[in-house]
């Protein structure tokens, strides 16, 4: 089985219908994507963990940087299901023009999209997410100057249920029945047991945790890591940082809120040699100075640009609410929504420069 032989010479009629639609606002956006990028760099990582193509039987796949591209349109314009996605492709011409595909080539089959969505990792995302900032920095863009930190909740995909019950759930599902329905069969599906309970401005709170980094310059996502919502943000400075490096040149100053404040990320941003941007909060005997007063308002307007990405990611993509009941499965959703946040908003930037 190989990959599919996409046309690369295209009927008179696809022509005269593009050229027809040159003035088409959606064309032209995705145009400056195409534009922007090396995919064959971006499809070259893909290849890691896309075996296919390689066996001499079965049904042609499709290459799957077109796969890939497909499931960006489903994030660009929110497309909730996949079998939704593959009528939009099949009914948009821009989708078409977009993926290469012809005119009267169809669109790959929705089962295509959620086994191709299975191949993902942490790693190969982390990796594409690498290389698409790379390229952006390769052509001027100034990325790791400033980062902010900071973290959001987001609502699990299953109905709340008490702490004790939570924990009835989880340890019958380490035995044999808590895999089999009332009627003894195999379960299909199973409810999030990954997300827990936590307090936010005294309001409780059941679900998941994402962890962001956000470059102060463009607004670009440079790390995102998602947990259980009862861990304290404060221990997940270091990993984002760790994560949010995309160039030779090294992180200058790192920017957070008071629930970073404390001695660990502070000896953790000097033996880096990286500066402080954390805020000050009073202690027990020790309130803040005038001095700290104000520096905690200048940087809590910087790092409000990682409330811009959280605002953006809730608005568009419904981010506050997860869609899996694994917790893998909705950190993987994150990096991918990353590397489509970042792809639309850096060829947005260097479009207009």
């Amino acid at each position: 089985m190989g990959f599919k032989n996409m046309k690369t010479n295209f009927t008179f009629a696809d022509v005269s219908l593009f050229t027809s639609m040159e003035k088409n606002r959606a064309i032209k956006r995705m145009e400056e994507i195409n534009r922007v990028i090396d995919w064959p760099k971006i499809e070259s990582l893909l290849l890691r963990n896309y075996p296919v193509g390689k066996s001499v039987e079965g049904n042609e796949a499709y290459p799957p940087i077109i796969l890939m591209k497909a499931l960006l349109l489903q994030q660009w314009f929110k497309i909730e299901s996949d079998p939704e996605l593959e009528t939009q492709i099949n009914d948009r011409i821009s989708f078409k023009r977009f993926l290469g595909l012809s005119f009267d080539e169809p669109a790959p089959d929705h089962s295509t999209f959620s086994r191709f969505r299975g191949r993902f990792s942490k790693d190969i995302l982390r990796l594409i997410n690498h290389e698409l900032l790379s390229q952006f920095a390769s052509k001027g863009l100034t990325i790791n100057e400033g980062v902010a930190i900071d973290a959001r909740l987001v609502q699990s995909a299953s109905h709340p249920i008490s702490k004790e019950r939570l924990q009835e759930e989880k340890l019958k599902k380490q035995t044999p029945e808590g895999h089999l329905d009332k009627n003894g069969n195999q379960l299909k599906f199973f409810r999030d047991l990954e997300s827990d309970w936590t307090v936010k401005n005294d309001v409780p709170h059941y679900g998941l945790k994402e962890h962001a980094a956000v470059d102060t310059n463009y607004g670009f996502v440079l790390a995102t890591e998602l947990t259980p919502a009862s861990h304290h943000d404060s221990p997940y400075l270091p990993l984002c940082v760790a994560y949010s490096c995309h160039t030779n040149e090294p992180i200058k100053k790192v920017f957070a809120d008071k629930g970073y404040f404390g001695k660990p990320n502070r000896e953790f941003l000097a033996l880096n040699k990286i500066e402080d941007g954390i805020m000050r909060k009073a202690t027990i005997g020790a309130e803040l100075t005038e001095y700290e007063i104000a520096r905690n308002k200048a940087i809590s307007k910087i790092r409000y640009i990682v409330e811009q990405y959280f605002g953006l990611s809730h608005l568009y993509n419904n981010a506050y609410r997860a869609r899996f009941t694994r917790l893998i499965k909705n950190a993987l959703d994150a990096l991918f929504r990353q590397f489509a946040f970042n792809l639309f908003r850096g060829s947005k930037i260097l479009a207009s420069a």
